[in-house]
């Protein structure tokens, strides 16, 4: 099989023209992203289409299109709009309520919402029939202040090799914020501890999340 693209928690091998094989590298079950995938899928969310789920791999459609990251990448002048995008995405998601089988990520007022959890330019893959969001092993009920501020933290405190999306990543964020309701203020302690907490998080993140966490604790 052929490796097209490998994240921090799993490998994708392209199968054929239509399927590609997403494998969590440390092993576990992808039942639970494939039942958070089917459900939103019904419930009109654009997530790739589940084939069949065995153990750590799962067949998936394979998209066609760039990744949200990889436009910035190329098109940094672009990165207002790319956020209010990601913004608005957001929003579509927490509309959809809860399932009651969905483990609970963020405290949230008793009408809690799907949330992503990892929501980041990488996860939108822009395709011709619009953009749809991959990588749901982390998806939980809460708050969608806490998806919206986990967003922006890992957004804002991320290793960036690529210079386009360095000089972007301030105004994707602003966009990000203009693009959503949710008020992410009440969330970012608990979405900087919990990066903090993330074992795929390197030194230098590490810095900008406890550096971002004393701005937070000054305001």
């Amino acid at each position: 099989m052929e490796l097209i693209a490998a994240g921090r928690d799993a490998d994708v091998y392209a199968l054929d023209g239509e399927r590609v094989l997403r494998r969590y590298r440390r092993g576990g079950s992808a039942e639970h992203e494939a039942r958070v995938m089917a459900h939103l899928a019904a419930c009109g969310f654009p997530v790739p289409r589940v084939h069949e789920v065995a153990g750590a791999d799962m067949v998936l459609e394979r998209l066609s299109g760039p990744t949200m990251l990889d436009v910035l990448a190329a098109r940094p002048w672009r990165a207002r709009a790319l956020g209010r995008e990601l913004g608005a995405l957001h929003d579509r998601l927490h509309r959809i309520p809860a399932p009651g089988w969905l483990r609970e990520g963020a405290a949230g007022a008793g009408d809690e919402r799907v949330l992503h959890l990892d929501f980041h330019p990488g996860n939108v893959v822009l395709t011709p029939r619009g953009p749809v969001v991959i990588d749901w092993r982390d998806a939980a009920a809460g708050d969608p202040a806490a998806d919206l501020a986990m967003t922006l933290v890992t957004v804002g405190t991320s290793d960036i090799p690529w210079r386009g999306v360095r000089l972007g990543r301030r105004a994707l964020l602003r966009g990000l914020r203009a693009g959503s309701c949710a008020d992410p203020g009440p969330a970012m302690r608990e979405a900087v501890a919990v990066r903090l907490g993330n074992p795929n998080v390197t030194p230098a993140e590490a810095a900008r999340l406890r550096a971002l966490a004393g701005s937070l604790g000054a305001a």
